[in-house]
């Protein structure tokens, strides 16, 4: 069977370690194409006063974020959404503990943990959801600062080439953002030999039609379940 090449839009360094995944999944013949539609800029925003009893985590690139502001001064704990967050963190001298899931598995976490003392959440510039606002109705007291803004770049000539050719290609999406980055991005091209495979619901909203139509959604809202819902698309083939 032709396996469709895939489209490796994730930044640096997750990128280089998806397509070591992708290829210990699917193969070492896999063609994969990379074009990282965006890139981390950190900022350097002053700490807010504490106590806190903790920090709310959401990605690797807010891990790293903390690391460089130096936030364990005020709390060594860190709240993670995921798996791959928690790792972040602990590399970086945190205390993890992982949601194992999205944004309502973190919320629910929090708003479930004994100590309800106020946490500090660091996150980008475009975020999924407001944890402030989904946490106001337990009394728990988020204070939110913005550590770090992606930066949009541009289709690479090798992955604008493809797309124009019409030729066939799977598109890992991670999130809502990288959805609408890529729609912008292949703006008046043919995108009828594009397949999608998306992280979420939410970022398979992201798209326009007929993209978000064909979209293949992850069952799980993270690495492994990508790499299953990339199958799924290998497995229907080309047509």
């Amino acid at each position: 069977m032709s396996v469709l090449p895939v489209l490796n839009t994730r930044p640096m360094p997750q990128a280089a370690r998806f397509s070591a995944e992708l290829r210990t999944r699917f193969g070492a013949g896999l063609q994969i194409l990379s074009t990282p539609l965006m890139q981390a800029e950190y900022l350097s925003p002053e700490l807010p006063p504490g106590p806190f009893g903790g920090l709310v985590l959401t990605s690797e690139t807010g891990a790293e974020a903390a690391a460089r502001l130096g936030a364990a001064r005020l709390a060594r704990r860190a709240w993670c959404v995921g798996d791959r967050t928690a790792e972040a963190a602990k590399i970086r001298g945190f205390s993890a503990i992982s949601a194992s899931g999205d944004a309502r598995d973190l919320s629910r976490l929090l708003a479930e943990a004994p100590d309800q003392s106020r946490v500090l959440y660091l996150h980008g510039e475009d975020r999924a959801a407001d944890l402030g606002l989904v946490l106001a109705p337990t009394g728990r007291e988020v204070v939110s600062l913005v550590v770090y803004r992606q930066v949009a770049l541009p289709l690479s000539a090798e992955a604008g080439a493809r797309i124009a050719s019409g030729a066939g290609l799977i598109v890992p999406l991670f999130s809502p953002r990288s959805s609408r980055l890529f729609a912008a991005a292949v703006a008046g091209l043919s995108t009828a030999a594009v397949h999608p495979v998306v992280i979420s619901e939410n970022a398979r909203r992201a798209l326009p039609e007929p993209l978000a139509g064909r979209a293949i959604v992850s069952a799980h809202p993270d690495g492994p379940g990508m790499l299953a819902a990339i199958g799924r698309c290998i497995a229907e083939g080309p047509g």
